[in-house]
């Protein structure tokens, strides 16, 4: 039996070809992408607009799936989390945030991440794989159509958006499964999918500066760069992929992307950790990273209070420390923001995102000796995290 192709992960350019291979128009691929993405139509004898012909051939030879929902909860402030069957024993999340002016839906492209950031809980499960488009794209497909359902709203073009933002936050790191990546970010700009500014669509990655180059000239999104240390022994600790990609080249690169951003800065995001990396002269290192007197890099600051998660042996800043870390970087010119906390009921915050997946590289393990170390050294674990595996 021949395998059904699944629609939903096609770009628009591979949907194209693929209806040009059934013999069919151009304006065809169109239409179509418009049921799929605007009105969120998987069956094809509701696709009206369809010569009959060509929905027979679809039924036969195509298929518009998204992955199965195992879970669904929203939080007391109104976070959703949706817990996705992505096979093999792999499951990914996938939240949406509302806010007054806008929704904002954190998607995930991995099942797992290899990058082991040490404050984020996806990195204690190890890496699984990479998501396909249908797989990324399904999450959104599924989250604006059930809170439109939810909402009462009308599907098509017509209706209101629920979701008015996206950022690949969730879990994996995007640029290390780059082809998938960009291909649903294609589909998430298409006029005839979801129609999102770039401006709304944010990518986070904890610095593949190869990978961030060719992001910018093959797709360019709103970047935000995971930074969480002011300078290198520190971030080798807290992000290994910095004993890859030191800061200087990744600054360079971020400096490289701006002039086709389409914002006009760079967002560092930096989890506070309390005894770690929030110290005021952590605050004034960075100062003196993003504004090299010769190449500056353009950019806020998002400050993260540190979510805390079992084994992880870190612990939260706390607020009056948050706050002055802040006011360091603000007197010096710098915007930034100290992000609220959202969905923790419901393990949905920012690096509580872990979802199903086997541990698969000693992990947790490792973890287990991370706490023995702070228990041992306690303020001075900053200095000596690193643990051997």
């Amino acid at each position: 039996m021949t395998e059904l192709t699944n629609l939903l992960g096609l770009d628009p350019a591979q949907l194209a070809d693929y209806c040009g291979k059934l013999g069919e128009k151009p304006f065809r691929a169109k239409q179509l992408q418009r049921w799929i993405h605007q009105f969120g139509v998987a069956d094809f004898d509701e696709m009206t607009d369809l010569a009959k012909s060509f929905r027979e051939k679809l039924k036969t030879r195509a298929r518009i799936s998204a992955p199965a929902v195992i879970s669904d909860h929203t939080s007391t402030d109104g976070t959703r989390k949706w817990l996705f069957d992505v096979g093999q024993g792999n499951a990914v999340e996938t939240v949406f945030i509302p806010e007054e002016n806008r929704g904002t839906l954190c998607i995930s492209t991995q099942a797992g991440c290899a990058v082991n950031c040490r404050f984020c809980s996806t990195g204690k499960q190890g890496f699984s794989r990479n998501l396909n488009v249908d797989e990324i794209i399904g999450q959104l497909w599924t989250a604006e159509f059930e809170l439109r359902k939810a909402n009462g709203i009308e599907p098509g073009p017509k209706g209101e958006r629920q979701i008015t933002n996206v950022v690949m936050m969730g879990m994996g790191e995007p640029l290390l499964n780059f082809e998938p990546t960009v291909n649903s970010l294609k589909l998430m700009l298409d006029d005839n999918a979801y129609g999102l500014s770039r401006r709304r669509v944010t990518l986070s990655t904890s610095g593949v500066v190869p990978m961030m180059d060719r992001l910018a000239e093959e797709c360019p999104v709103a970047l935000a760069v995971s930074l969480h240390a002011s300078n290198d022994s520190l971030r080798d600790t807290l992000v290994p992929l910095n004993k890859k990609y030191p800061l200087s080249e990744l600054m360079a690169s971020c400096r490289r992307y701006l002039p086709h951003a389409p914002r006009d800065f760079i967002t560092f995001e930096y989890c506070m950790l309390d005894g770690v990396n929030d110290s005021d002269a952590h605050a004034r290192e960075l100062i003196a990273l993003v504004g090299n007197a010769k190449h500056p890099v353009p950019c806020k600051f998002n400050l993260i209070p540190f979510n805390p998660f079992p084994e992880s042996g870190l612990h939260r800043s706390n607020n009056a420390r948050i706050k002055a870390f802040a006011k360091i970087l603000s007197d010096a010119g710098i915007v930034t923001t100290i992000r609220k906390t959202r969905g923790d009921d419901i393990d949905a915050a920012c690096g509580q995102l872990a979802g199903e997946v086997n541990d698969r590289t000693r992990v947790q393990e490792r973890m287990q000796k991370m706490t023995e170390y702070q228990k041992k050294f306690g303020k001075n674990f900053g200095r000596i995290v690193e643990v051997s595996s």
